[in-house]
């Protein structure tokens, strides 16, 4: 197996005895098959990476499930290997996991702004149904950033900042301190060596005289907890150099002027001891006023649990002392990962779903963004997490971010008080809406059912997620009921100009279509984007009346039709010019009888294949229009103007690729969409648009247009889809009648 994997397997016996090593075994051989032949950018054998990845995990004493999944979780993005194979070989609990760390590199993104939005948001979903997802990609961002020095230095800064604004909050906020520090002294190097360095030769200077007053302060605890009976361990904690850059930064002082670099922390057995080393903290040195903090008491939502106090010390310097259980040492060190345990098969308990409930509200909230960097920017005020804890009247207990308001309280409490909010009391006294709440405070909110609903001005002072984004919702709510009425107008307004019928076209079944086609959910959100002028008013009309490609149905009903229906065919445009496909490979894929090298149009409303029974139709100046031949606008034309049919077939000599859409309906789940992909890319096409939406009771409805060459390839791409895991239905897509050809 090799040194590395020894190592691994070692650690995990040494925590879970009766681990199944032999799961960790297979998924190494699997993953240094699939990077053979790869390299990182310093020239080691990729699979150094996996096996680092690993290494992390197992030192987090994680499930062996886990570090499996660590140990493949680049896999299905950097080689061919796809989720059915990792299912088949490890199930499909690791496959999920894996999957769960896939970025999603494969799809097109307008910016990579918007791809950063997209991998986080898959991220964070993953982690809400499987917490474990982040374990391993925080793992995976730590080995990056242990070698980070191998790349450019562009990508070392982007990726060390990203590390500092998303990665190393989320451990903070996992309560995963070890991870925390490292990541953001590692980040610190890269984002500002020439201060990094300053900062390691100060500490390196004063290390000596810390360590000396540190032993000083250690014996002296020491022999008066032994004198009492208390057994504990008494350690020296020295501040990491970003939290002491931090300090010196917000407080504006120099580095001289920074006395707390290090800690005492004690580790005893029981709360109750807890308490009782504070006591003889504080009978030894004196407790400096304000600075006691008990998150015994009052947990942090990380589940972070210590007393903290700061005294003076031994030699007239600050001195901060950390007291806790062996049990509070241990989620500290490695949070979340602390309390993930499998209890006959089920997730963890109550309290385990409890402490993660920020990432639930987090999600919750996101529903209503469409703005990537709204997005972006949510997820890293939720991360970061000074906190404030308050009471409501009733005496329950409220945690919010340091900086809130009583209207961030409010949204806490529900939504229809935020929005019902008219003023508010802390411990009895009004104050005004903008008062930064502290600690102890008592909180009451003042409604009102008359009120007018949230002020857009309560967005300037405002200090947590669901505050802003309930007020934007309400505001948006606001302005949309405004705005709808406007697009309904210009759109009435443009139907009229053509001599189009406006009340059959504005019909909402028929609006519903449209508003699908452009990918909205319903047809107000479609007006509302005419009225926002995100989408004009022709681009709709268009696409309701079938617009310039279709043809225009009121000149067939006029006389003398035989004689003009000769005379089309005489000015049919002359010219090799092949059908509008996405590509080609030579031949218009389609003859016309009797007539050599006439222009052929492929109708986009039913997107025949060969293979299709097709039509042709006549157009005027446009050649011929193909239809499938069970197109309810071909059924149109052929009731109304017959003489311009024309009989048309496949050349199945050109070797065209025709774009077919095809919906498909399944149960939602982690991973579906990507096991969909994998399907279609195994059929040998290529996906040329994606539109995909979930509905009320949890079925994801996709629609993809996808590249086909003949009716017998999409059958192919259909039962491919068919196949996975979830699907209930696929089928092609049926035309949509306009009316016109």
């Amino acid at each position: 197996m090799g040194p590395n994997v020894d190592k691994i397997i070692e650690k995990i016996k040494s925590y879970s005895p009766n681990a199944d090593v032999a799961l960790v075994e297979r998924a190494y051989e699997f993953a240094a098959a699939a990077h053979e032949g790869q390299y990182r950018s310093s020239g080691d054998s990729f699979i150094l990476h996996p096996l680092g990845v690993a290494e992390i995990l197992a030192e987090l004493e994680v499930d062996a499930t886990t570090i499996a999944a660590g140990l493949l979780h680049d896999t299905i993005e950097d080689t061919p290997v796809t989720f059915d194979e990792i299912k088949e070989n490890f199930g499909e609990e690791i496959a999920l996991l894996v999957d769960g760390v896939t970025k999603l590199a494969r799809l097109p993104f307008m910016s990579k702004e918007q791809q950063q939005a997209e991998n986080l948001r898959k991220m964070f979903l993953a982690m809400a149904k499987d917490i474990r997802v982040v374990l391993i990609r925080l793992a995976d961002r730590l080995n990056n950033m242990r070698t980070l020095k191998h790349l450019p230095e562009e990508k070392q800064k982007k990726i060390a900042r990203e590390t500092l604004e998303i990665y190393a909050p989320l451990a903070h906020r996992l309560g995963m301190w070890r991870i925390k520090w490292e990541l953001e002294d590692l980040a610190f190097r890269f984002l500002q060596p020439a201060e990094y360095y300053s900062l390691v030769e100060k500490v390196a200077q004063k290390r000596k005289e810390r360590e000396k007053n540190i032993e000083d302060a250690r014996e002296l605890l020491s022999t008066k907890l032994a004198s009492m009976g208390i057994r504990g361990e008494i350690q020296g904690r020295a501040k990491h150099l970003y939290s002491i850059y931090e300090k010196m930064k917000v407080r504006g002082k120099a580095f001289d002027e920074i006395y707390d670099l290090t800690a005492l922390r004690v580790i005893v057995d029981s709360v109750k001891e807890c308490y009782e080393v504070l006591g003889v903290v504080h009978s030894i040195w004196k407790p400096i006023p304000g600075r006691f903090k008990d998150y015994i008491a009052m947990p942090k939502s990380n589940m972070y649990q210590s007393l903290h106090t700061t005294v003076i010390g031994p030699h007239g310097e600050p001195l901060e002392v950390q007291i806790r259980t062996w049990e509070m040492h241990r989620t500290a060190e490695y949070g979340i990962a602390a309390h993930w345990r499998y209890k006959d098969g089920s997730r963890a308990d109550d309290e385990f779903e409890q402490k993660i409930s920020w990432l639930r509200q987090l999600l919750e909230w996101q529903k209503d963004m469409r703005d990537v960097r709204e997005f972006v920017e949510t997820i890293k005020i939720d991360l970061f997490e000074d906190e404030v804890f308050v009471f409501t009247p009733k005496g329950d207990v409220k945690s919010l971010p340091s900086g809130s308001t009583p209207v961030d309280f409010a949204y806490d409490v529900h939504t229809d008080i935020g929005n019902r909010c008219v003023g508010a009391k802390v411990n009895g006294k009004i104050v005004p809406l903008d008062y930064q709440l502290k600690n102890g405070d008592i909180v009451e909110v003042l409604t009102s059912k008359t009120a007018n609903g949230p002020s857009q001005d309560w967005l300037a002072f405002v200090k947590t997620s669901k505050a802003k984004n309930k007020i934007r919702q309400w505001a948006k709510q606001e302005l949309r009921e405004e705005i709808m009425p406007r697009g309904k107008e210009l759109i009435e307004k443009e139907l009229r100009k053509l001599g189009a019928d406006v009340h059959e076209n504005m019909k909402e079944e028929r609006l519903g279509e449209v508003a699908k086609r452009f990918g909205f959910l319903t047809s107000e959100d479609l007006l509302v984007a005419v009225g926002y002028t995100k989408l004009s008013p022709q681009q709709v009309v268009a696409k309701l009346v079938g617009g310039r490609e279709s043809e225009t149905v009121k000149d067939t009903r006029d006389t003398g039709k035989d004689a003009r229906d000769q005379r089309d065919r005489d000015q049919l445009p002359r010219s090799p010019v092949t059908p509008l496909r996405r590509r080609t490979s030579g031949g218009q894929g389609v003859r016309v009888k009797g007539i050599d090298n006439v222009l052929v149009r492929f109708s986009r409303c039913c997107n025949p294949v060969p293979g299709d029974d097709i039509v042709g139709y006549i157009t005027r100046g446009r050649g011929v229009s193909i239809h499938r031949a069970d197109c309810p606008n071909a059924a149109f034309i052929n009731r109304n103007a017959p003489e311009r049919r024309i009989d048309v077939e496949w050349d199945f000599g050109a070797g065209s690729f025709y774009p077919v859409e095809i919906e498909i309906e399944a149960i939602d789940r982690v991973a579906l969409f990507a096991n969909i992909m994998n399907a279609v890319t195994e059929a040998r096409t290529n996906i040329s648009s994606v539109n995909a939406r979930t509905t009320s009771d949890k079925l994801a409805i996709i629609n993809l247009v996808v590249d086909i060459d003949n009716i017998d390839h999409m059958n192919e791409v259909i039962s491919r889809i068919r196949r996975v895991s979830g699907v209930l239905d696929v089928h092609r897509a049926q035309p949509v009648a306009k009316g016109q050809a």
